[in-house]
């Protein structure tokens, strides 16, 4: 994180203004800082150019999409289907759209260097951990959209993850609650989207379809308990809005193209708090 423009607001404002104008400094300074960031580019060895935050995280996202498609054996034509999928919903340009499909391409190879790959993005993203868990998030969304997950792209998952920092716990803490998103209606009537149980060979999605399994659902999407107090689930509600605010994600580096996944994924976190509100009669 960039502070050299709040120290020079600060040390400025407070020469020609005193505390105050020591105050407006260095707000003045926060907004330079963020600029430079924005505007900051990342170099990456595998890519080989310089590239903005925002170039790197699509990039690596589909590199990665392709990396986790192969580790299951093959690249099976869903996949690809599913990949090109993800990129119209990103309504991506032509020229976005040969970026990613290169990008996936070269994540199928035998040699692609998966962990220099996610620490240099790890890197390159500033280590902001909002940041880094929307990167997972998308992984583990992608790998969830054939309703099964292979035992290989869990194993290959958890290996982004401690790349990306977070401890095995934290993974699985992750994994359930995308799991339980999956499953989660927003409306209040609980669709028939399922939940995901251990199969030989990996997770295979199963089929549940009552209101007590949505509720269920909503407190695994905050990743609370039935049992918490009501401090403990708004501060859980309160931290995970922070994490995924679209506008504070673009501005850390994520692709305005993702914009939409993470408002959606906001809108889930909403539905679930409010049901769980007014199950337990919370104002």
């Amino acid at each position: 994180m960039n502070f050299i423009g709040k120290i020079i607001g600060f040390i400025l404002g407070y020469r020609y203004g005193g505390f105050w104008g020591a105050v407006f400094g260095a707000v003045l300074g926060h907004f330079v800082d963020k600029k430079i960031y924005e505007m900051g580019s990342v170099s990456s060895s595998f890519f080989s150019k310089t590239l903005t935050r925002q170039q790197l995280f699509l990039q690596t996202t589909f590199a990665v999409m392709g990396h986790l498609s192969k580790s299951k054996g093959r690249v099976t034509e869903e996949d690809i289907q599913l990949a090109q999928a993800f990129m119209t919903r990103l309504n991506l340009d032509s020229a976005a759209q040969r970026m990613a499909q290169d990008a996936f391409n070269r994540g199928k190879g035998a040699d692609f260097p998966i962990r220099q790959v996610i620490r240099e993005f790890r890197f390159g993203c500033g280590r902001r951990p909002d940041l880094l868990r929307m990167f997972l998030d998308i992984q583990i969304q992608t790998a969830l959209a054939d309703n099964h997950l292979d035992q290989n792209e869990k194993e290959l998952l958890s290996v982004i993850a401690q790349e990306l920092g977070l401890s095995q716990m934290q993974f699985e803490q992750m994994m359930a609650m995308i799991y339980a998103s999956q499953q989660f209606a927003t409306g209040g009537q609980y669709q028939q989207q399922g939940n995901y149980q251990q199969q030989s060979g990996g997770y295979q999605q199963s089929y549940r379809t009552s209101s007590a399994d949505n509720l269920q659902a909503a407190y695994q999407v905050l990743g609370v308990s039935a049992g918490d107090d009501q401090l403990s689930v708004k501060r859980a509600y309160r931290k995970l809005m922070n994490e995924y605010h679209p506008d504070k994600l673009v501005a850390k580096g994520l692709p305005p193209e993702m914009m939409e996944m993470a408002k959606e994924k906001a809108q889930k976190i909403q539905a679930a708090y409010d049901l769980i509100c007014k199950n337990k009669g919370w104002k």
